[in-house]
């Protein structure tokens, strides 16, 4: 039996969302799947892959740009696979203490494409960032990192499951 192929796209600004798309590539693999993580702009084809994770940065209650049009230059062949949907943005506890849905937009695109579901995870501003309103909002207490990496683990290892689950 052949490795079940996926693809972890994303669209990020800063990368915190890539790193997000990371550690799902990481965990996938580690269960055996054959994870492609790749920048969501550089996605012209999802044809060779048996399911696909996309995901965004989350900014002023959108999704970035380039998720947004990976998911609109793929649509067909997305809805034609197992997809899932996620989000980074709050840069504070909040996704840890509860579900956030998903923002509108993204919502519509999931029920456009068929998602199986969507997690939002908690972001991240640092003060390695080159963005100078991130590095201010860093300087006045607004940053730190909110991903946790056990949890997003967790969703990996879910999406995993049911990969395997439809053998």
């Amino acid at each position: 039996m052949n490795a079940r192929r996926v693809l972890v796209a994303y669209g990020s600004k800063h990368g915190a969302t890539e790193g997000i798309a990371d550690e799902i590539g990481r965990t996938l693999r580690s269960d055996g799947i054959d994870a492609v993580v790749l920048p969501a702009d550089r996605v012209d084809d999802v044809g060779g892959y048996d399911g696909v994770v996309l995901g965004g940065a989350l900014y002023a209650g959108h999704w970035t740009a380039t998720a947004r049009r990976c998911a609109r230059r793929n649509a067909e062949q997305l809805r034609d696979r197992p997809l899932w949907l996620f989000s980074s943005g709050p840069v504070d506890s909040s996704a840890e203490q509860h579900d956030i849905p998903p923002v509108r937009g993204v919502a519509r695109r999931m029920r456009k494409l068929g998602a199986r579901e969507h997690i939002t995870f908690g972001g991240a501003l640092t003060a390695d960032s080159t963005d100078p309103v991130t590095r201010s909002m860093v300087r006045h207490g607004k940053g730190g990192d909110f991903r946790n990496p056990e949890r997003i683990q967790a969703w990996a290892h879910h999406i995993g499951a049911e990969l395997g689950a439809t053998d």
